[in-house]
């Protein structure tokens, strides 16, 4: 009998563990990122869970062999923070502030310089909230987003 109880204890510890991480996948959300990064164009995804954790994958529109992840805590008052390592070795630690559950902005202190980015928009939403390097803007060239130069008219 005793031998019972212990294969029953040992089952219900089993199901408890794996329904909690179920839960954590039933419970999350993925959204785009679109981050300006040391004066360069980054976008990927962010996945964030019920419990206020998440993970943070970019790479560059420049060079998309250059990728970092990153993870990341927030509260619903709070907003978050949190860190992220680029496959060339730089790092970053960086806020954000929600506006809804599902997306936000922030700022981070990046090896490669500043970092601004936005979550969960369009790029059109997004735009407000991204330092763009001086004469760029963000486009969509058709495929993806891209940097490209001001054009100023010519006065006559």
């Amino acid at each position: 009998m005793r031998k019972i109880w212990i294969v029953v204890l040992g089952a219900c510890i089993g199901l408890a563990s794996s329904a909690t991480a179920l839960g954590e996948e039933l419970f999350s959300a993925t959204g785009t990122v679109i981050a300006i990064v040391g004066g360069d164009l980054f976008v990927g995804e962010a996945e964030g869970h019920l419990s206020g954790a998440g993970t943070l994958n970019i790479h560059s529109q420049k060079d998309p062999a250059l990728t970092c992840l990153g993870q990341f805590t927030s509260t619903a008052e709070l907003g978050g923070s949190g860190q992220m390592r680029c496959s060339d070795g730089s790092a970053a630690a960086f806020h954000f502030q929600r506006l809804t559950m599902f997306c936000g902005h922030g700022v981070g202190n990046f090896s490669r310089g500043s970092m601004s980015f936005a979550y969960g928009l369009t790029p059109e939403e997004a735009r407000p909230y991204l330092k763009l390097p001086e004469g760029k803007k963000l486009a969509h060239n058709g495929t993806e987003l891209e940097l490209v130069a001001l054009v100023r008219s010519v006065q006559q």
